[in-house]
């Protein structure tokens, strides 16, 4: 059991938990920025989490649902005050209604996650700061101890995981919910030479340029919150098939890390919302599609399509770019 210490200090409104781990420091900070790892261990054992948002920087959110034996959820978000990798990171964690959106007549609390190097690995100390004795009092009703004990014990295996998550792992996808997937893939780059690919036409041409055979005729990437975009194919000499479009709007902004946008085929019905977000890691940058569909079966139209392929041949292209 990774817990080690657990401290409720009601005069100064705090809860302190210190964990510690048989792995470095920067692979424990690892499992917290990564949406595929950390969903593996936040919620407890019976209430497994799943991640539909997590920008890890100054400023970003989170949102996660944690479904039940039962199949009941329970949702919770996370609001970034402070980032510093790989040493501590601060939020303001709370619950979310039914629309998955924070919930004001809920308790909300402060908690700063700190990591430090021990001689046999690292250590993870919680502090979570409530504003009231009565509100530290109603969070431990209701089982936030026993609740974080349940994660924390599940940890440990998501560390020794090496492979699943390393950067030679090609494009991955997970299906989050009927209508949503998220795809994810470790670059060989900055966040910022890679936010950049997805914005400088000339870049952007070099490797999201489709099947071998085809033209990339038309590129206006992203411009900031309220820009349009257009890309258009074209088949080559020799190549069947009839050219097309894709064009959307951006929703929001924060260079560099991430950017939400609209997407359709010009000309058809249907609109995807894909959010973008970059994050460092070791190995370069954590790039992860979360993209919404307006249905079960427009997704599944989608993924039989070999979308997944098709974005690992474009970021393989991409890796060449920046390299």
């Amino acid at each position: 059991m990774p817990i080690t210490s657990v401290d409720t200090d009601r005069d100064a409104l705090t809860l302190t938990i210190v964990a510690d781990f048989a792995a470095t420091k920067q692979r424990l900070w690892d499992a917290y920025a990564d949406p595929r790892q950390i969903e593996q261990f936040w919620g407890p054992e019976t209430y497994p989490a799943t991640f539909f948002r997590h920008d890890m920087f100054p400023g970003g959110q989170s949102r996660y649902s944690m479904t039940g034996p039962d199949g009941d959820t329970s949702a919770g978000y996370w609001e970034f005050l402070r980032v510093d990798a790989p040493d501590a990171f601060e939020v303001l964690d709370g619950f979310c209604g039914d629309d998955g959106e924070p919930n004001p007549d809920m308790p909300s609390m402060r908690v700063r996650f700190t990591f430090d190097e021990t001689a046999d690995g690292s250590r993870m100390t919680a502090v979570t700061h409530f504003h009231s004795v009565d509100e530290l009092e109603q969070l431990l009703e209701m089982g936030m101890l026993e609740g974080m004990t349940s994660a924390m014990s599940q940890i440990d295996l998501v560390l020794a995981d090496l492979k699943t998550f390393a950067a030679e792992i090609p494009t991955q996808m997970q299906k989050l919910s009927d209508t949503q997937i998220r795809v994810s893939r470790v670059i060989r780059g900055s966040v910022e030479d890679v936010w950049r690919a997805h914005h400088d036409a000339d870049l952007v041409r070099r490797w999201m340029y489709g099947p071998d055979g085809w033209e990339f005729t038309e590129c206006i990437p992203p411009a900031g919150e309220g820009s349009s975009t257009r890309y258009r194919w074209s088949p080559g000499d020799g190549v069947e098939g009839e050219a097309f479009s894709i064009i959307g709007d951006v929703l929001a902004s924060e260079e560099p890390h991430r950017i939400v946008h609209t997407e359709q085929m010009e000309g058809l019905p249907g609109t995807t919302i894909n959010e973008l977000t970059l994050t460092p890691v070791p190995e370069g940058t954590l790039l992860v599609y979360v993209m919404t569909y307006e249905s079960a079966e427009v997704r599944d139209q989608v993924l039989a399509t070999g979308m997944t392929d098709g974005m690992e041949m474009s970021y393989d292209r991409l890796e060449g770019v920046l390299a």
